[in-house]
């Protein structure tokens, strides 16, 4: 028998050596049978791959055996068949699940309850604007302190700033007053009172992030006291309540023109890294909105006004108002946030409402100026 071959051994059972064949130097017999057992001998034994030849050493089954590397950093032998896809394709008589519905767009918010709410708010503030103006600054204070209660909680939440806010609360309530009846040279002093309160209410605590957070403070006080004087400037005008309302107005339909616009043909993204859901179609259709109610204020709500000022009015504001619902959203974004707060149902929380109308405030009350005077 041939060394190479792995034929059936001669004997069943027998363990022994090979048959060592005829002895060296002896003549080989010859015959057509000679040759067709030697043959059928010598016939080779199909390859398995992965299995062990026969008489593998013992130790070398368990790892080399199997087909993979002796060591880690071996490369493991190629197979000698493809490998099976992971992700292989279904077979074309598979039943394929069918596509549901197409689904519709989603407004993202509770209609319901911003609905109602806005309308209670709205009822609660031309009620006070047009009965007692006092009121009317009371309820702007109030919007204020609230406000500042708002992001400075979500400021030390996310970030870990701890704004000072007593003397934010009382200094914008201060301001808000003084923006009323000093116009903007006392809205300027309040500012500058408030701002130096904050930096010493905080030298009470330690040292340790002092900068930090009097930055925050002060940040605070310019971005919802400091603004929301311009409203109660704007209110000690002779029409003042008038150009009061026209400011809301024109706010809550740009925000409705780009709302409605945007959600039913929206397609642009308009700032997608800051606010994905503002589309440049619902930009067009704020300022078309904006504009149409400027008109139509400036003309019949306005003393001394004109049609085309209101053009222009509505132009201003709508980019104020999508550039400050963006500013607002760019501070959401840094804290990990949605809302501010959750005292609205359907809106959020009072900052969330105050983000285009605060921006919005010096824009119109400079531009009322220039038309039609202080009043």
């Amino acid at each position: 028998m041939n060394h190479s071959s792995w034929g059936a051994p001669p004997h069943a059972g027998y363990g022994g050596p090979p048959d060592q064949g005829p002895a060296q130097g002896a003549a080989a017999p010859a015959g057509p049978a000679h040759d067709a057992h030697q043959a059928q001998q010598t016939r080779p034994m199909p390859v398995v791959p992965g299995v062990p030849g026969h008489g593998a050493d013992q130790d070398d089954r368990g790892a080399a055996g199997h087909g993979g590397p002796l060591f880690r950093d071996e490369t493991p032998p190629a197979l000698p068949y493809p490998a099976a896809p992971q992700n292989p394709e279904p077979m074309p008589d598979t039943p394929q699940p069918a596509a549901g519905p197409p689904q519709k767009k989603s407004a993202g918010r509770d209609l319901g309850s911003a609905i109602g709410v806005g309308l209670g708010l709205g009822v609660v503030i031309v009620a006070s604007l047009f009965v007692v103006k006092a009121v009317f600054v009371g309820v702007v204070a109030v919007a204020v302190v609230v406000g500042l209660w708002e992001l400075t909680s979500r400021l030390e939440e996310r970030k870990g700033i701890k704004a000072p806010l007593v003397p934010l609360a009382v200094g914008g309530a201060a301001m808000v007053v003084a923006g009323y009846v000093g116009g903007a040279e006392g809205a300027w002093i309040a500012m500058a009172l408030t701002a130096l309160a904050v930096l010493v209410w905080r030298m009470a605590r330690p040292p340790q992030d002092y900068l930090r957070d009097v930055t925050a403070g002060v940040f605070a006080a310019f971005y919802v006291p400091f603004l929301a004087t311009f409203v109660t400037m704007m209110l000690a005008a002779d029409d003042g309540a008038w150009r009061v309302l026209t400011f809301l107005l024109l706010t809550v339909v740009s925000d409705t023109g780009a709302y409605a616009v945007g959600w039913r043909f929206g397609r642009t993204k308009l700032a997608p890294r800051i606010s994905p859901g503002k589309t440049r179609e619902g930009l067009i259709g704020a300022v078309a909105f904006a504009m149409v109610a400027g008109a139509l204020c400036t003309q019949f709500l306005i003393d001394g006004g004109s049609w085309w000022q209101g053009l222009l009015l509505g132009l201003a504001v709508a980019a104020s108002a999508t550039l400050g619902d963006l500013g607002e959203s760019m501070i959401k974004r840094d804290l990990g946030i949605k809302d501010m707060g959750t005292l609205l149902p359907g809106h959020g929380g009072i900052m969330d409402r105050l983000d285009s109308l605060l921006p919005t405030a010096p824009v119109v009350w400079l531009l009322l100026v220039l038309f039609v005077g202080s009043g």
